[in-house]
């Protein structure tokens, strides 16, 4: 009777590890950087240089209308995504790396006008996916984030 007790893989099956920089972030499942949590601008723009191919130049673009839009936003990187919001009031958008598309989210987006296209589970929110192919509309974003800036905060 032959021995079927498991082996351990020799070295030559072991798979070989990938070195990283120690500086440079892990991406977690679809591409989204791993970014330890902080407050202000440079966790978020920290994000953002981690976000992986076309997704850099869009959270770059994304951020920039959000700061110009609202001045004084306050900034910071919670979950591995960057909030938005106002001092004091709460976070009324974020926004994370998916495989295919970024994710905004605004969380009283029922209040916005239109109201933004993504449906959620919660009762307030509401999402913005971004495609690499598709067509970003920054004037309707623009009045998104204005609007929302306007609303109370979410409190995460």
């Amino acid at each position: 009777m032959a021995d079927e007790t498991p082996r351990k893989p020799t070295r030559a099956t072991k798979k070989p590890v990938a070195k990283r920089s120690s500086t440079e972030p892990i991406l977690l499942s679809g591409g989204n950087p791993q970014i330890a949590k902080g407050y202000g601008d440079a966790p978020v723009q920290a994000y953002i240089a981690a976000m992986p191919g076309w997704k850099r130049d869009l959270g770059r673009r994304l951020d920039a209308l959000i700061a110009h839009t609202v001045p004084g936003v306050s900034k910071a990187v919670k979950w591995n995504t960057p909030f938005y919001g106002m001092e004091g009031d709460g976070w009324f958008v974020a926004f994370h790396c998916f495989t295919k598309y970024v994710k905004v989210t605004f969380f009283r987006g029922t209040s916005l006008h239109p109201v933004p296209p993504g449906a959620s589970k919660h009762k307030e929110v509401r999402y913005l996916d971004i495609r690499e192919d598709e067509e970003f509309d920054e004037g309707q974003f623009t009045d998104w984030i204005r609007q929302a800036s306007q609303l109370p905060g979410e409190r995460l």
